[in-house]
């Protein structure tokens, strides 16, 4: 939620006062205990993700993943990328990670963002507000895949250029640290925001694998004053959904 999502905060704070008896009052911030990725050069740094108002979530990374290909490099390099196509993005994360990070998801199947080719990019996100109506968290995957083009290079190459934007993207409201045993690199930007308020723990990791960039957020807020998850839940948790879509995304090439 870093980066915007006062439209769904505010509705799911009206949504847990119409259906849940409560004092009105908005979630305390989050505490700010060091999660389990190592801390480098800080940096303001905003998601890409944004739910909707009802609930369900858009990943705003940006960027094409380019036309889908064979796999074979086109570049004149003699090469071959790594991964030939992408798991269906619902499924990139287990049932039991869900579970785990969103209880009582509105929609625990998730729900799958638009996508012109599912070969090459695909998203999914959930959300709900747990199990006693005050525990709103937001979970997104995007999955983007860049093949060997002629004019653009090797699909490494390309996905090594799409981690280092989209890093360099976030990096503007959070503090980043790099995330050692996901991919071949990955970091993670954790920070805060308030919102009529509300004060969500907010957690994306970015991580290149081959041709490969997979962008995992995950936010959470205690409504009606419920305390909110700590930023190493978050960041665990972040780490945690991952390690599920790169393990999909290996699993679906094998």
């Amino acid at each position: 939620m870093i980066g915007g999502a006062a439209t769904v905060v505010a509705a799911l704070v009206f949504a847990a006062c119409s259906s849940n008896s409560g004092s009105g009052h908005g979630a305390s911030a989050a505490p700010s205990d060091s999660g389990s990725a190592s801390t480098s050069a800080s940096g303001p740094a905003g998601s890409g993700g944004t739910p909707t108002a009802s609930g369900t979530g858009t990943s705003t990374a940006s960027g094409t993943a380019g036309q889908s290909g064979s796999g074979t490099s086109a570049d004149g390099s003699g090469g071959v990328a790594k991964y030939t196509t992408l798991p269906a993005p619902c499924k990139a994360i287990t049932a039991a990670t869900v579970s785990t990070l969103v209880p009582k998801a509105k929609s625990p199947a998730g729900t799958a963002d638009k996508s012109a080719d599912l070969q090459t990019r695909g998203g999914c996100s959930w959300t709900g507000n747990g199990k006693d109506g005050y525990q709103y968290r937001w979970l997104s995957v995007t999955l983007q895949r860049y093949p060997d083009d002629p004019q653009l290079g090797s699909g490494d190459d390309q996905a090594r250029k799409r981690y280092t934007q989209q890093l360099q993207d976030l990096k503007k409201a959070g503090t980043t640290g790099v995330v050692t045993g996901l991919g071949d690199e990955a970091s993670q930007v954790s920070g805060w925001e308030t919102v009529a308020k509300v004060t969500s723990q907010n957690d994306t990791v970015v991580a290149v694998s081959g041709n490969v960039v997979v962008l995992v957020e995950y936010d959470g807020a205690g409504l009606e004053g419920k305390k909110n998850p700590s930023r190493s839940v978050v960041q665990s948790g972040a780490q945690r959904a991952a390690k599920d879509a790169l393990a999909a995304v290996a699993a679906a090439n094998t």
